[in-house]
């Protein structure tokens, strides 16, 4: 099995990019792409579903983002310890009938020795907002390194 750096025991440091890491990958909506940092066996808790093994998640994260339009996610580490790191996070995104979200919640995340998250734990909530409250507007992708953060946004 490759590795996907940084690997566990985590620092300050090390969970600090691999959050941003998760981050960016999350922003590009490619659950091809997202789905290689978890390991093939990885269990998930989203909301009222439990997908299992990547397969699973990759379905998951196609019915995800062909439902949550202009989907933009910034994550910010919570605490770490070992192999686990707790995000919180808020995501804002708009249904098919043009009504937009913003998404606040946490994970708990637990990784193998090789850096591959094995473990997703998330609790999110949704709060319908007007596109006038909107406070992410970078292009579709990476969230810029000048965009504030959750911390900097107040949320």
């Amino acid at each position: 099995m490759d590795e996907k750096p940084p690997l566990p025991p985590f620092d300050r440091e090390s969970a600090t990019l691999k959050v941003r890491m998760a981050e960016d990958a999350w922003n590009t909506r490619d659950p091809d792409r997202v789905v290689l940092v978890y390991t093939e066996d990885t269990q998930w808790r989203n909301r009222a579903e439990f997908p299992r093994g990547r397969e699973e998640v990759r379905q998951f994260l196609q019915r995800k983002w062909a439902r949550e339009l202009d989907y933009r996610l910034i994550k910010e580490l919570w605490a770490f310890e070992g192999n686990r790191i707790a995000v919180r996070f808020a995501y804002e995104c708009h249904d098919d009938s043009g009504q937009w979200y913003r998404s606040y919640g946490n994970e708990n995340w637990e990784f193998n020795e090789q850096g591959f998250m094995q473990r997703r734990f998330a609790s999110i909530n949704d709060l319908p907002i007007k596109a006038s409250q909107r406070l992410y507007h970078w292009p579709l992708g990476r969230r810029p390194d000048d965009h504030p953060g959750l911390t900097e946004l107040g949320l």
